[in-house]
C-alpha cells in the first residue's frame, strides 16, 4: 500500500508539468530551458545530500540521456501550443507506453510468456483506440473559429518528441542501467545543454525563464518519488501509475487552462481517458509477469 501512495505523487507531479508551465507561459524554448535549469538546481542539491559514486561511463551516457530528454519534452511542450494539453500530453504518453513496449517485446524480448503477449497486445490496441478518442476533433463549424489548435503541426511535434523520450527510455532501461540518483546530475547537465542547443544559443534569462524553473522541481520531486514507489511497488507499478499523470493533465487542461471543447469532444475524451488508463494498467500487468 506504501509503494502504491508513493506512486501517486510522479503521477501527480509530471502529470502537472504541462499545466504549469502552460499556465505559466513563455514559448516552447523558454519552458524546456526553465524546467531544466530547475530540473539542476534539484540534482546538484541531491548529489550534495547523497553524493553518490560517480563514473566516466555514467556522466557520459547520463548527459547524452538529458540531451535525448530535452528534445522529448521540447516536443511535447511544441505539442502542447498546437494541441492543447488535454490532448497532447496524454497522445504523448500513450505514445511513449506503446512504442516502448513494442521495443522492450520485440528487441529485447521482454515478453517470454503466452499470456504476456496476449495482454500486451489488448492493451496496445486498448491503447490504440484511445488515441483515435482523445485526438478527434468536432466538425461544428461554429467552433472553428474559436479554435485555434494546429493538429498536423501538433502530430509533427508529438513525433520527435517520442523519438527522444523512447531514446532516452531505451538507453537507460535497456542498454545502460545506472542508479537513479547518481545519474541525476549528468543527466540534467544534459537537459540544460539539449534545452540551449535547442534554443540555438540564443538564451536570454527573462522572468518567464526563471519562473519555469518551479516546473524542474516537480520533475525532480516525481523521480525521487518514483525510485521510492518501484523499491517498494516494483517498477511495473510505478511506472504505469506514473503514466496516468496524462489524466490530471487532461482535466486541468479543460477545467483550469479553459481549453475550448465541445459536448461530443468532452464525451470522446473521457471514453479515450478510460481507455487509456485501462491500457495503462494493463501493461503494467504484463511487465509484472
Amino acid at each position: 500500500m506504501e509503494g502504491i501512495l508513493f506512486a501517486l505523487v510522479p503521477m501527480v507531479a509530471w502529470g502537472m508539468i504541462g499545466f504549469t508551465s502552460t499556465k505559466i507561459g513563455g514559448t516552447a524554448h523558454q519552458q524546456t530551458l526553465g524546467l531544466t535549469l530547475g530540473a539542476l538546481l534539484f540534482a546538484a542539491v541531491s548529489w550534495l545530500i547523497v553524493r553518490p559514486e560517480m563514473t566516466s561511463t555514467l556522466w557520459l551516457f547520463g548527459i547524452i540521456g538529458g540531451l535525448l530528454w530535452s528534445i522529448g519534452q521540447n516536443g511535447q511542450f511544441h505539442a502542447m501550443k498546437y494541441m492543447g494539453v488535454s490532448v497532447a500530453q496524454p497522445l504523448s504518453s500513450g505514445s511513449q507506453l506503446v512504442l516502448g513496449s513494442l521495443i522492450g517485446a520485440l528487441i529485447f524480448h521482454e515478453w517470454t510468456k503466452r499470456i504476456q503477449f496476449v495482454l500486451g497486445l489488448a492493451a496496445l490496441i486498448i491503447l490504440l483506440i484511445g488515441f483515435f478518442f482523445l485526438s478527434k476533433q468536432d466538425s461544428d463549424a461554429q467552433l472553428k473559429t474559436l479554435k485555434s489548435r494546429d493538429f498536423p503541426k501538433g502530430f509533427r511535434a508529438l513525433t520527435y518528441s517520442t523519438i527522444g523520450y523512447i531514446s532516452y527510455t531505451v538507453l537507460f532501461n535497456n542498454i545502460m542501467q545506472f542508479d537513479a540518483l547518481a545519474v541525476l546530475l549528468p543527466m540534467a547537465i544534459g537537459m540544460v545543454l539539449g534545452a540551449i542547443l535547442l534554443m540555438k544559443g540564443k538564451i536570454a534569462f527573462e522572468p518567464v525563464v526563471v519562473k519555469n524553473a518551479a516546473v524542474g522541481l516537480l520533475w525532480g520531486t516525481g523521480n525521487i518519488f518514483m525510485l521510492l514507489a518501484a523499491a517498494r511497488a516494483g517498477l511495473a507499478i510505478a511506472f504505469s501509475f506514473s503514466q496516468l499523470g496524462a489524466v490530471i493533465s487532461i482535466i486541468a487542461g479543460i477545467v483550469f487552462l479553459a481549453e475550448k471543447k465541445t459536448k461530443k469532444e468532452i464525451r470522446w475524451i473521457t471514453i479515450g481517458t478510460f481507455l487509456f488508463v485501462l491500457g495503462a494498467i494493463l501493461l503494467g500487468v504484463v511487465k509484472s509477469y
